[in-house]
């Protein structure tokens, strides 16, 4: 069975560059376009791993990251931060709340999957 991973990301676009590299490396995905769409999206699904993008409308990364947490069901999923953010105490923040991995676009898509690769033994 595929790894399941949750893909949150306010750009369509960016969405579907990501789904490719994924689903070109076999994993099943789920895609949301906010933090609040992604949490309804592990109410019908459990997820092996997330990617979260920081900036989007509605709730955003942190805040999305804070949420998932608070849930004994999601306490131990990893979440990579995929997002353009690249100041220190942005970084401080997100790990601080959760976040396992920090990624900041442009991104390679090996330095992706190397990422899950060592979130998902």
């Amino acid at each position: 069975m595929n790894r399941k991973i949750l893909i949150i990301d306010d750009s369509a676009v960016f969405r579907k560059i990501i789904s490719v590299h994924l689903k070109n490396a076999n994993f099943d995905l789920m895609e949301a376009g906010d933090g609040l769409e992604g949490l309804k999206q592990l109410e019908t699904s459990p997820v092996d791993l997330i990617v979260s993008d920081m900036n989007m409308p509605n709730m955003d990364g942190i805040s999305f990251i804070k949420k998932v947490k608070e849930n004994a069901k999601f306490k131990f999923t990893p979440i990579i931060m995929l997002t353009t953010e690249s100041q220190p105490e942005k970084k401080q923040q997100g790990m601080d709340a959760g976040a396992k991995a920090w990624l900041t676009k442009p991104f390679s898509p090996e330095e992706l999957l190397d990422t899950i690769a060592k979130l998902l033994p």
